[in-house]
């Protein structure tokens, strides 16, 4: 019996092998951060290596996201990621979101919320596991595009605007 259920669980390992996702690999940069806000080589270089893979149209996939399930769960946190901030697609937004942005990148860095500690497990993107002096860089250059924001566009084009409330259902 135990035979017959390890070889149903090896079949079904090598089956999903055939079922992959979609990569993200377009590198679209039509609306990168970079196209309006001045970013310095060395934070540009700093974003690559931790941010990225999630937070942007170009991935550079580890060996292992060629593995099923694994790349099933890569594809999710990059999908979420991208979802959360698009670093490829920044410039697209609206004003008030992308200074809601810049606010949730302090936060969430200084918070050490980001990158994942998931990303930086087992040694894995030991490049991703940032020091205090590179998650300082990354806050002081949000805080700087905020100010920029702030002295460049109208106050009320910087707040985001509340949602109208659904009508109450009868």
């Amino acid at each position: 019996m135990l035979k017959k259920i390890l070889l149903g669980l090896g079949a079904v390992l090598i089956l999903i092998q055939f079922i992959r996702p979609e990569k993200n690999e377009s590198n679209d940069n039509t609306y990168d951060i970079s196209t309006t806000y001045k970013v310095p080589e060395d934070l540009n270089h700093l974003l690559q290596v931790s941010c990225n893979d999630c937070h942007s149209n170009k991935t550079e996939y580890p060996w292992y996201s060629n593995v099923q399930p694994v790349a099933w769960l890569l594809n999710n946190h990059v999908v979420d990621g991208k979802r959360h901030l698009n670093f490829s697609n920044f410039t697209s937004l609206p004003l008030a979101i992308q200074y809601h942005k810049f606010e949730e990148m302090v936060e969430m860095v200084e918070e050490k919320e980001m990158p994942l500690p998931s990303y930086t497990y087992f040694g894995l993107h030991p490049e991703a596991d940032l020091t205090p002096e590179q998650r300082a860089q990354i806050v002081d250059w949000s805080k700087e595009q905020m100010a920029y924001l702030k002295a460049t566009y109208p106050a009320d084009s910087l707040v985001r605007k509340p949602r109208p409330k659904a009508a109450p259902s009868k």
